[in-house]
């Protein structure tokens, strides 16, 4: 009984991903959907970063958080849609194990990555909203290089912790992920060993890395709001609501599903819903942030028409 435990144990050299539950006869439609939506999420995020490099206007705070966020985003989105797309027309839907748990662990770290950088971004807005006098003196150079070091190191820690602790679960006969990527909580569920500590250690680590900034993030924007408030203005409370409303509809979108699914786990989850869930944060968060934080931004917009009209790519007076 021991050596076939072994054996089962051992036979796991590859997984299967069951992908979206997408009938045969729509396959094409929401590949090409799916597809357009990466394009759309590179594009997007590229733009953002190309135009903060380029525009020297734009070598603020703000704008390195958000180059960063950017790139974040771009990473993340790439970490499981090439294989969703590349699976959804090859009949070979395999992973090696190996494969798997990388793509684990960079999923988690850009997960992760952009959760402090919202965290920072929304930090940077309070200060120059509440503190516009001495922005400049708090926002140093070296506490926004600090602030982008620490989320790399940390989140580099968290995701690697998850990593080894996957790595050491042993995995029997089952190896079907029903899932579009290696998710954490799908894995879990395969494994024939004792996952108590992987589960205490989601629940823990997931308070500090998610938990713990969504309250940050949410605090951040409430103090903006009452800051401008003080300030009878319809045009400033309009723009404040308006901004403060868009970022706060995308961290909700984000912080939203990922709390949902790994901290509030519920039995009633169907594996469709937990896939959707996942849809909305992995594919839908990354490509709309590039129109929440920049394309809808005046300066991002007056910054494309300088570096356009630099490489004469437009005729400017």
């Amino acid at each position: 009984m021991q050596g076939n435990t072994e054996r089962n144990q051992t036979a796991i050299s590859q997984f299967l991903l069951l992908g979206l539950p997408i009938s045969p006869e729509h396959q094409h439609l929401f590949y090409a959907l799916f597809l357009v939506m990466y394009l759309t999420t590179v594009l997007g995020n590229l733009i953002i970063i190309i135009l903060i490099q380029l525009d020297s206007h734009l070598h603020t705070p703000m704008y390195s958080f958000l180059s960063n966020l950017s790139f974040s985003d771009l990473c993340f989105s790439s970490v499981t849609m090439p294989k969703l797309l590349q699976n959804m027309q090859s009949q070979d839907t395999s992973i090696p194990y190996a494969g798997c748990l990388t793509q684990m662990y960079f999923f988690l770290f850009f997960a992760d990555l952009e959760s402090f950088l919202l965290v920072a971004m929304a930090y940077d807005r309070y200060v120059a909203i509440c503190f516009p006098l001495h922005y400049t003196s708090i926002m140093s150079p070296k506490l926004c290089v600090s602030l982008v070091l620490l989320s790399w190191v940390l989140t580099t820690f968290h995701a690697m912790l998850h990593t080894l602790l996957m790595a050491r679960l042993s995995f029997c006969e089952d190896n079907v992920i029903p899932h579009f990527f290696c998710d954490m909580s799908a894995l879990l569920k395969l494994s024939c060993s004792d996952t108590h500590v992987n589960e205490l250690v989601i629940f823990v680590m997931g308070g500090l890395i998610l938990v713990i900034p969504f309250v940050l993030i949410v605090v951040s924007y409430a103090q903006i709001v009452s800051s401008i408030l003080k300030v009878p203005s319809a045009r400033g409370i309009r723009k404040a609501f308006s901004t403060c409303g868009s970022h706060l509809s995308v961290v909700s979108l984000f912080y939203g599903t990922v709390i949902g699914l790994y901290l509030c786990p519920s039995a009633n989850n169907s594996t469709v819903k937990e896939t959707v869930m996942a849809m909305m944060y992995t594919v839908v968060t990354p490509m709309l942030n590039p129109f929440i934080y920049s394309l809808r931004n005046k300066d991002m917009k007056e910054a494309l028409i300088r570096v356009l009209c630099k490489k004469k790519i437009l005729f400017c007076l």
